[in-house]
């Protein structure tokens, strides 16, 4: 049974984690000190329960908890080496874990354990963290909050930032709480419901006086020519861009993309002092350690030609990584961890909005949260004082902390299609279906396209968010078609990697009763919808500039020439020969292009379900419900083929053990001998 003291705790956490105004995705704690029975002495213990490293308040449940004993934590205080040595008493927290202990104890258990408060809640609000960066912020928090509300000067997260909260709240018997100074803010109590009270009170106040107190136009007046686009002219503009951007972003190591062009975004940059803010960069340690020092921003107004803001953004980009190392150059001493990558996080164009890049969607979508909460920050300072975030020194030291590269190192091993972009179609059903589930399943972001939107939508849905997944419209015999298509998957995930023309229907009849409707129908969608979705994805890959693969799901019946299937197979041999052709033709690109040969694949078969099984059925003399046994029976292997086979074969071919792969068929038919390739 769940202590209810715990219960109390996860309650709360999730009530203001769920809400952006009280702190961000994964940022902050909450702790409560209660009592349990010591199964050993079978005497009552104080314990601490406290949000583990890594944890986020909005969805924290028991097991994100780390559990120590109170006791002990507070012993420590007895044992601090001092400033200088204080990482070291992270490894002490270990010591100090009840049983188990829950998960990894984060940097700030030491003030949740060191206030003499029954519970306490360290938070990242916007409007706290705009009064922790002003050039005056002490001054406006006792204007704000009078003494109800005590002033902590920066000092980076750990054991002696918790012994200053708690000798602050002991001196300040009337404060429900502090601003820390550059970082966020923190509140205590006896209980949970008023210490959830006084974190609600601080963040309500600061933003009441925020309102009140600031003034208008804190960015400046109206940039002219650096207005937002209308949406239709900035979504084009940012599918146009992102492929490029992205490429530029993963330079030192492939990301995935992500993109806001939300007011509050488009309206920091239509002022004029956004250039001057964003080079001071973001404050909060959980907002920078996710955007970078600074981030990356195009000088160029909303009307500049595209061709113009690529040969900027490559410009830009090139100083931006030399500006990074020479960052890293002026404060990395011998035992700093290696530089990480010169990439920008976020790249910021005006007019057409903001995209942030992390190692998977959920990554980049946070990074470009953040950002938007540095710029609400930015605003609330700016509107009452100035914008004064902390040194980039302390920055360096946040970001190259030895706790920090700890963390990073404890991160599990990324899955092998990890920062891929995969756009499957026909993949609302069959073997599509089954190829769009392996993808993901192994670390890809995939788009479903189909010609059902629905269907596709529903996929997608199976498969996970829209992190992970999201649903296209394509009819791919439509060359528009086809290019909104890959428009919805670059604006989703910053570009594409990895393609499988997969789309398909088959046409069963004699050459004399094959019609020139039923041939151009055959041809447009397999050949020629093989063609324009190559084309529209070289198009994107070669801007990337990071390689990329191209898979045909062909067929047996492109070299094995059977009965009553003469536009179906002339179909599948015109798929087989544009793998050659656009092997030899994009290999300088490293693009790779390969096809799958499959036969047979009955069951959970969309072509087959469609009537072409009873077609085929009819030509062998077989009932339909026995065609798979019977394309089974006449394999050398004699084992049926369902389409997760398929699936298997793309993920070989794509998973990174065949890098020097191109120009491939692998046959996926149990062994057809009349189909082997000479």
């Amino acid at each position: 049974m769940t202590n209810p003291v715990v219960s109390d705790l996860l309650a709360r956490s999730n009530r203001l984690g769920e809400d952006p105004r009280n702190t961000n995705y994964a940022g902050g704690n909450t702790s409560a000190a209660g009592t349990e029975t010591d199964p050993v002495t079978g005497q009552p213990v104080e314990l601490l329960w406290v949000k583990g490293s890594g944890g986020d308040l909005g969805t924290l449940k028991e097991p994100g908890l780390a559990v120590l004993r109170l006791d002990r934590l507070r012993s420590l205080v007895d044992v601090y080496p001092g400033v200088d040595r204080e990482d070291e008493m992270v490894a002490a927290f270990d010591y100090c874990l009840h049983g188990r202990g829950g998960a990894a104890p984060s940097i700030d258990t030491a003030m949740h354990g060191l206030v003499r408060a029954g519970h306490v809640d360290h938070l990242h609000p916007d409007s706290g963290i705009a009064l922790a960066t002003a050039a005056d912020g002490e001054a406006l928090t006792r204007e704000c909050f009078g003494d109800r509300v005590a002033w902590v000067p920066w000092r980076r997260p750990g054991f002696q930032l918790g012994l200053d909260i708690a000798d602050i709240a002991e001196k300040n018997p009337q404060a429900i709480g502090a601003v820390l100074g550059g970082h966020g803010i923190t509140a205590w109590a006896d209980t949970s419901e008023q210490c959830e009270a006084n974190s609600l009170e601080i963040i309500r106040t600061a933003e009441q006086f925020l309102a009140e107190r600031g003034r208008p136009q804190p960015f400046g007046a109206p940039l002219p020519g650096y207005e937002a686009l209308p949406e239709a002219e900035r979504r084009a503009k940012a599918a146009a861009l992102f492929p490029v951007v992205r490429g530029l972003a993963s330079t030192d190591k492939p990301q995935v993309g992500h993109l806001t062009d939300s007011d509050v975004v488009l309206d920091f940059l239509a002022s004029a002092e956004h250039p001057r803010l964003a080079a001071l960069g973001t404050s909060c340690p959980d907002h920078f350690l996710r955007t970078k020092v600074r981030p990356l921003v195009v000088d160029l107004p909303a009307s500049a030609p595209v061709e113009d803001v690529v040969a900027r953004l490559k410009e830009l980009n090139e100083a931006y990584r030399a500006d990074y190392a020479a960052y890293y150059s002026r404060h990395a001493s011998p035992d700093s961890p290696a530089m990480r990558g010169a990439d920008p996080a976020i790249v910021l164009v005006p007019g057409v909005g903001m995209f942030s890049f992390g190692a998977n969607k959920q990554t980049a979508r946070v990074a470009g949260e953040f950002y938007v909460n540095a710029i609400n920050v930015m605003r609330g300072a700016e509107s009452v004082s100035t914008y004064a975030p902390i040194d980039e020194s302390e920055k360096f030291r946040i970001e190259y902390w030895a706790l920090e590269e700890a963390k990073l190192a404890r991160m599990p091993k990324p899955k092998p299609l990890a920062t891929r972009v995969a756009l499957v179609t026909g993949a609302a059903s069959g073997i599509g279906k089954a190829i769009a589930q392996r993808l993901a399943a192994e670390g890809a972001c995939v788009v479903v396209a189909d010609l059902d939107l629905a269907k596709a939508t529903d996929a997608a849905a199976e498969i996970g968010s829209a992190d992970v997944a999201i649903g296209v419209a394509a009819d791919v015999s439509d060359a528009e078609a086809v290019a909104a298509a890959f428009r919805a998957a670059v604006l989703a995930f910053g570009g594409v990697d990895l393609v499988v023309n997969n789309a398909g229907l088959s046409i069963s009849k004699p050459l004399l009763e094959t019609t020139e409707q039923d041939w151009d129908l055959q041809h447009d969608v397999m050949a020629k919808g093989s063609f324009l979705v190559s084309r529209e994805a070289a198009r994107i890959m070669i801007e990337q500039g990071m390689g990329g693969d191209v898979v045909y799901i062909s067929s047996k019946n492109a070299v094995f020439a059977g009965p009553s299937n003469i536009a179906y197979s002339s179909t599948k041999a015109d798929q087989a020969h544009q793998v050659r052709l656009l092997a030899a033709e994009l290999g300088e690109h490293e693009i790779r292009v390969n096809g799958i040969n499959p036969d047979g694949v009955v069951r959970g078969s969309g072509i087959f379900a469609g009537g072409w099984g009873a077609k085929r059925a009819a030509v062998y003399g077989v009932p339909e419900e026995e065609l798979g046994k019977y394309y089974a029976q006449r394999t050398l292997l004699k084992r049926e083929v369902l389409p997760d086979h398929v699936a298997d074969a793309v993920f070989a071919l794509t998973g990174g053990e065949l890098t020097r792969t191109t120009g491939l068929h692998v046959p996926v038919d149990s062994g057809v001998a009349a189909a082997f390739l000479r």
